[in-house]
């Protein structure tokens, strides 16, 4: 295996002497950012350290599987760690109360893959080479010589597969797919995972995505489609928000669809946007980060302040703009 890179030894040094250790990730969490929380935390916890696992929005039913132990639990105030470990999670505002929370600590570290990171703390490995932040915990393992065992390997297979879109997406790498190898060598259910996380879904997101299909648009010479999500919309389908994970890629699959949109209404006044991108030459990564997001050339998001026509309205024409081959400014 190649020599760490010098930020790695610096994290791992750091984590030497240390006993407590805290694992945060963002707000509305998705499948990488569960999994390589846990994963990480199973991986601390055998070689010996006192892990505690916050986010925000706790565990998402879709996800359980990957926290039979439920280690994943809301921040609670009072409590000092020698170390806090953020994963995944590219600006410290997307910790949520985590933030606050974890504030008695000796050293923060940073773990991610996004590019629009913003470096918020005190050890920061940041790889957007690396399609996931689980493929990045991966490598720390080996790099620490801490064992993948069956738990670690459902975890990190989950964060691998789920940030790639099952490995369609453009950004996995020749390494992403040895990884996913040695993942499901060491353990990882491949059957039970997928089963679990892309083939199973209550009747609710089924009545979310009936709402999808008959209300989504298309803009742009059919170039973009979107929908909206409203809190009325979750309400008639008796729905929970976090339901909502993956709708975007059913419209996205559209034919002659470069860019697809996913406009979500969190309160009055706040919109929650998701981009998704079939073309290299339209990085809504940027597009994000015009509103104050960021993420990923193929897929990102960012929350706007304003009315929902406005939201709308300015992203659209960002949008529009990109796929006239203008600057996204």
């Amino acid at each position: 295996m190649k020599s760490p890179p010098k930020t790695v030894q610096d994290l791992l040094e750091a984590l030497t002497g240390v006993k407590t250790v805290c694992i945060v990730g963002h707000i509305r969490p998705d499948g990488d950012c569960i999994g390589s929380q846990v994963g990480l935390a199973v991986a601390l916890e055998n070689a010996g350290k006192t892990v505690t696992v916050w986010n925000d929005d706790g565990c998402p039913d879709k996800l359980r599987i990957l926290d039979p132990d439920r280690r994943v639990k809301k921040p609670q105030s009072g409590q000092r760690f020698d170390a806090v470990i953020a994963t995944d999670c590219a600006s410290f505002e997307r910790l949520g109360k985590c933030a606050e929370h974890t504030k008695d600590r000796q050293v923060f570290i940073n773990i991610d893959h996004h590019a629009s990171n913003t470096r918020y703390a005190d050890i920061n490995w940041i790889s957007p080479r690396e399609p996931s932040t689980g493929e990045l915990v991966y490598e720390l393992c080996g790099w620490a010589g801490w064992k993948i065992t069956k738990p670690i390997a459902n975890c990190l297979f989950a964060a691998v597969s789920t940030d790639t879109g099952s490995f369609q997406y453009s950004t996995t790498t020749p390494e992403t797919l040895e990884v996913a190898s040695k993942l499901v060598s060491a353990g990882a259910e491949l059957g039970v995972l997928c089963e679990e996380i892309y083939q199973s879904y209550p009747i609710t997101r089924v009545r979310l995505l009936r709402h999808v299909y008959s209300k989504f648009r298309l803009a742009h010479d059919n170039r973009t489609a979107y929908f909206w999500l409203k809190k009325a919309d979750y309400s008639r389908a008796g729905a929970d928000s976090e339901e909502s994970e993956g709708l975007i890629d059913h419209i996205r699959a559209i034919e002659g669809v470069v860019v697809a949109i996913m406009f979500e209404e969190l309160e009055l006044g706040t919109t929650r946007i998701s981009i998704r991108s079939k073309s290299d030459a339209v990085n809504v990564g940027e597009i994000a980060g015009l509103f104050g997001g960021g993420g990923h050339k193929a897929a990102a998001g960012a929350r706007i302040k304003a009315s929902a026509v406005a939201a709308q309205r300015r992203v659209l024409a960002a949008v529009k703009r990109v796929l006239a081959g203008k600057s996204v400014k």
